[in-house]
């Protein structure tokens, strides 16, 4: 494997000065909006549903990514070594980003199952179901991120860098199992929920409004999930073709994509938080145009979905 040097340092410090540039109003504003996200959504509704689980989930997913941002800037600034506290920042955002994708493609699959199979869906669909799903997946996920780093076998001695040119392999494992997969998923729940909204006959003026409202939401949620994950691992795909070719002279400009991207893939933890708020919003109309348990919304939308009688409240 070719010994590749990475003397760029202009291009280093100006991927720095982009990542104070968009995490400084991310972290800013992604704090208190989770904060009064948690608030309302633990507190200020009573009984819980599938998608409620799914949600406090992701917010919880979120604010942990939210915490790591400053120590993500600190790290690249100050090419931090690799120490106990690296690896706890690195365990938190390994285990969190993913865990950002993973509860908004359960939030899809529960929105696909409620709408394609409203009867069998009750035998499947439950907030207790919900919660041990959750649950499950963050076992998996802590696991994963404590036993990566034998994985890799590397020697790195920049926090968060990789500068060797050594193929990690697990790294494909987790672009594959962690965003491909899951996006596959996403786009397939998405796009069937779109069709039946589509195929839905309205009544009135005022239902074929909140047809198009929520085909909109479906769309513009999806649209935002795959910009802002799919630029960040399609160029850590691309960092392993270069290792594996030893293509020293694509290596500085790929390592440079890599954080770029990482910045517009964190900033979905912010932009969540926003969409708690129309979310809030825009519930009622959406309860009274789905009034069952056959939820057609975004992922956040569907937090505050209509409460059917067959939903189980954990205790």
């Amino acid at each position: 494997m070719a010994n590749c040097t990475d003397n760029d340092d202009i291009l280093q410090n100006g991927t720095v000065l982009f990542q104070l540039i968009v995490y400084t109003p991310v972290f800013s504003l992604g704090v208190p909006l989770n904060m009064i996200a948690f608030w309302v959504f633990c507190c200020k509704f009573k009984k819980w549903t599938m998608t409620r689980v799914y949600m406090i989930n992701l917010m919880v997913a979120d604010s942990f990514l939210l915490f790591a941002l400053p120590f993500l800037v600190y790290f690249s600034m100050y090419k931090h070594p690799v120490d106990n506290l690296c690896f706890t920042i690195q365990n938190i955002y390994f285990t969190n980003m993913p865990m950002s994708i993973l509860s908004i493609t359960l939030i899809a699959i529960d929105r696909y199952i409620a709408i394609k199979f409203p009867l069998k869906s009750k035998m499947f669909r439950s907030p207790l179901k919900s919660a041990s799903i959750c649950g499950f997946l963050w076992i998996i996920l802590i696991i994963y991120s404590c036993l990566r780093p034998k994985f890799n076998n590397s020697n790195e001695s920049v926090c968060l860098q990789k500068h060797s040119t050594e193929p990690n392999y697990s790294l494909l494992f987790s672009i594959i199992f962690w965003y491909f997969v899951p996006s596959g998923i996403v786009i397939f729940c998405s796009v069937q929920v779109i069709t039946c909204l589509k195929k839905k006959m309205a009544t009135s003026t005022h239902e074929t409004k909140l047809l198009q409202k929520a085909i909109h939401i479906v769309s513009v949620n999806l649209c935002v999930f795959l910009v802002c994950f799919s630029p960040f691992y399609i160029t850590l795909l691309l960092r392993f073709a270069v290792d594996v070719a030893g293509a020293c002279s694509l290596l500085s400009e790929v390592r440079a994509s890599v954080r770029i991207c990482a910045c517009l893939a964190n900033t979905n933890c912010c932009l969540d938080a926003f969409c708690y708020y129309f979310a809030a919003k825009e519930f009622k109309e959406f309860s009274s145009l789905f009034p069952t348990n056959i939820s057609m919304r975004s992922k956040v939308d569907q937090i505050q979905e209509s409460q059917p009688p067959t939903d189980q409240v954990i205790t």
